[in-house]
This record gives structure tokens, C-alpha cells and sequence, in this order.
């Protein structure tokens, strides 16, 4: 979808039909159980081959699985692999490894994450979000599963995903993402998992993994913001110029940024778990709490 068409399908949905949804889900999940916080990843997950790979940044993803003192019950993916029309959640209950990609090595697609769903806590999300549909086919794609096998090795913990409504506007995910804090409370892991710079035609352009200036000029504004808890110029990043409109072309892998920032509680502690900008990507990951 080309930016004037998302801009003008943004302009089917009235603000107060979002608001609605959003009080509704709020209603839900004030009612959910309490259980040990959880906090909160967000993950530049970058090429699939990691999930084979042994390198810096998969270390770090052993780390961050570590970090996580307490089991999760389950584990909740924002990933901008799942764009759709309208909100999705996955509610299969042994959820299919997403094999969302090609021209990658044989090895790679034999690769599996056999981690139950959670049908459950899929299904609170739903009864929260009036006009959002069940899904029992999705699966887990890249942006899930490749990560997950580094953290979460057994694959014991379910998994379910929720989609991002493509139609929306960046303001409304943030919202939304809000509403969800208090899973967070109920042993949930939340996961976006994308990436804040992503630009694969000027990657395949240069051929090469020094970064692009704007790359890392972009990258390193957004972690400025990050640490001064300015989200509203975050959810605004195209007010930053060309280095905005060149680290993020689609808003695809940046908004799972945007979920995971809207589950901070007010100067939580966020660390920044990962830092490196190759070429057109930034794989920047960060815990919050």
C-alpha cells in the first residue's frame, strides 16, 4: 500500500469510533488477574538468517530471554509481518512456523518454533476489542519466531500474535497499545518486533554494510527521544525530514517500536539491550522495565 492510500484509508475511521474500541478494551483488561509485571521488548529483528546465525546480536537475545526472571504465562508478538485490514489475533492452539519469505538457504525453512498458542489470552483481546476478528490459521512469522528461538529456546511459553491494522494511523496504535498495559499484570510478555530503520531498496542499492549516515542520524535521534519520553514526536517522526522519510519508507517495522513505547509506565527504565545500524537497518532493541 502506497502512503496516499494508507493516509486516505486512515480517513475511514471516525476518532470516536477508535475511542470506543479503546474504552471498551480498557473495561476488559482492568478485569484480568494480577500476577508478577512483566516488562516489555521491543526487537530489531532484521534478517531471518539470524535465527540460525551465532553473532553479537543473537547473544544478546540469549541475554534478554534471560532477563526474564519470571516465566511468562504467555507471550503476546506484535510483528510487522502481520499487516492487515482490521485487527487480527491468533487464537490457534499450535500455531505453524511462517516461512514469510524467499531465496534463503534450504537449512533455513527447516527451522521450527513449535510453542503452543494461547488461545486463552487471544481470546480476552478479542472480547475487548469490538470489530476485531478471530484468526486460526496464522501462525508464527519471522518477526516471531526468529527471535523467540534465541530467547526462549524450549519453546514451552505460548505465543500468540496480534496484527497491525495497516488502515490506522500511528496515533491510534499508540492508544491502543496503552489499553494493553495491564497485561502486563496477568504474566504476558509483549513483544514488537520490527525495525526502527528499514529501508531495503537502498540496502540492496549499496551492497554493502556501512551504514548510511542518515541510518544512524535517525536512529540516534530516536533513541534521544526514547530517553527523554518524548513519544509524541516519536509517533510524528516524519516532522524529522528526509533522514525520517528515508530510515522508514513504510510504517510496517516501525510501528511495533510504537507499541512497545506505549506500555512504559512513566519514567520505567528503559535499556537499550542492542545497538547497531548496518547498511539501511537499525537492529536497536530495548527493555522497558
Amino acid at each position: 500500500m502506497i502512503r496516499r492510500d494508507l493516509i486516505k484509508a486512515m480517513a475511514l475511521f471516525p476518532l470516536t469510533t477508535q475511542a470506543m474500541k479503546l474504552q471498551e478494551l480498557k473495561k476488559i483488561t482492568d478485569t484480568f488477574g494480577n500476577s508478577s509485571k512483566m516488562p516489555v521488548f521491543f526487537i530489531g529483528h532484521g534478517n531471518p538468517m539470524n535465527s540460525i546465525e551465532d553473532n553479537p546480536f543473537t547473544k544478546s537475545l540469549h541475554q534478554m530471554g534471560s532477563s526474564v526472571t519470571v516465566k511468562p504465562n504467555a507471550i503476546l508478538v506484535v510483528s510487522a509481518h502481520w499487516l492487515t485490514k482490521g485487527t487480527y489475533v491468533s487464537t490457534a492452539p499450535q500455531p505453524e512456523t511462517i516461512y514469510d519469505f524467499g531465496g534463503f538457504p534450504a537449512e533455513l525453512y527447516k527451522v521450527t518454533y513449535p510453542a503452543p498458542g494461547s488461545p486463552e489470552y487471544a481470546r480476552k483481546v478479542l472480547e475487548a476489542v469490538p470489530g476485531s476478528k478471530e484468526n486460526k490459521d496464522w501462525g508464527l512469522d519471522h518477526g516471531a519466531w526468529s527471535i523467540l528461538k534465541h530467547m526462549f529456546p524450549d519453546a514451552t511459553i505460548p505465543v500468540f500474535e496480534m496484527s497491525i491494522d495497516y488502515s490506522q494511523s500511528m496515533q491510534y496504535h499508540f492508544d491502543l497499545a496503552k489499553q494493553l498495559k495491564a497485561l502486563r499484570n496477568q504474566g504476558v510478555l509483549i513483544i514488537g518486533s520490527g525495525n526502527i530503520v528499514h529501508n531495503l531498496r537502498m540496502w540492496f542499492a549499496k551492497g554493502d554494510e556501512k551504514p548510511y549516515d542518515w541510518a544512524v542520524e535517525f536512529d540516534e535521534w530516536v533513541k534521544d527521544r526514547i530517553l527523554h519520553q518524548d513519544y509524541d514526536s516519536l509517533i510524528h517522526y516524519e516532522k524529522k525530514g528526509s533522514v525520517a522519510t528515508l530510515s522508514v519508507p513504510t510504517v510496517d517495522h516501525y510501528v511495533p517500536m510504537i507499541y512497545s513505547l506505549a506500555l512504559a509506565d512513566t519514567n520505567e527504565e528503559i535499556k537499550f539491550t542492542y545497538e547497531e545500524v548496518f547498511t539501511a537497518a537499525s537492529m536497536r532493541a530495548f527493555r522497558i522495565g
